[in-house]
């Protein structure tokens, strides 16, 4: 590794953590020459991702086009820069995971399912240039699909989580099936 100050390649590794998401490594290098001290990132080589557009060439992958195409979908909302990160990098993985070519229909659908799960919003602008929304009436049909889903109100708890209510139909089902076999038992 070469100094940012005076180039010499003589370095000692001070300081090595790992990012918040395991990702990368950080670590802070002190030149041995100068004494300049300094940060780099070690990460794991990504194997070449190539997307397949939809007249059908290809092109390398690349995540800042797609870090950019969902922080414009979430321009001048109410979104962390954290949170677009975490969900790149959600994408990001998911697609490597799935082989080396991917469709560009299959990132844009990636895209809209975690787009519809944060932002409403964002997930109409993102789906009204991915979709690509001829005329009003399209877009009013997106609206109105949006608006019939139920939405989980985070601030509010489940009344009856999944557990808790396969639990009480589990304990009413032995309950039943324990007074069929006592009847008529006093």
């Amino acid at each position: 590794m070469r100094c940012p100050k005076c180039g010499s390649r003589d370095d000692k590794v001070i300081d090595s953590r790992q990012s918040r998401d395991g990702s990368s490594i950080r670590r802070r290098r002190h030149c041995l020459k100068c004494k300049y001290r300094y940060t780099t990132y070690e990460e794991i080589e990504r194997s070449d991702l190539r997307v397949i557009k939809t007249d059908r060439t290809h092109e390398p992958f690349d995540r800042r086009k797609l870090a950019a195409s969902i922080a414009k979908a979430f321009e001048k909302r109410s979104a962390s820069l954290l949170t677009l990160e975490d969900m790149v990098d959600e994408i990001v993985h998911e697609l490597e995971t799935g082989g080396r070519e991917v469709p560009s229909s299959v990132i844009g659908a990636r895209v809209l399912e975690k787009l519809r799960q944060i932002d409403e919003v964002a997930y109409l602008r993102y789906a009204s240039v991915y979709q690509r929304f001829h005329d009003v009436d399209q877009f009013v049909d997106a609206i109105h699909t949006l608006g019939r889903r139920i939405k989980p109100n985070a601030l509010q708890r489940e009344l009856f989580p999944q557990e808790t209510a396969k639990e009480n139909a589990n304990a009413a089902r032995r309950s039943r099936e324990g007074a069929i076999k006592d009847h008529g038992r006093i």
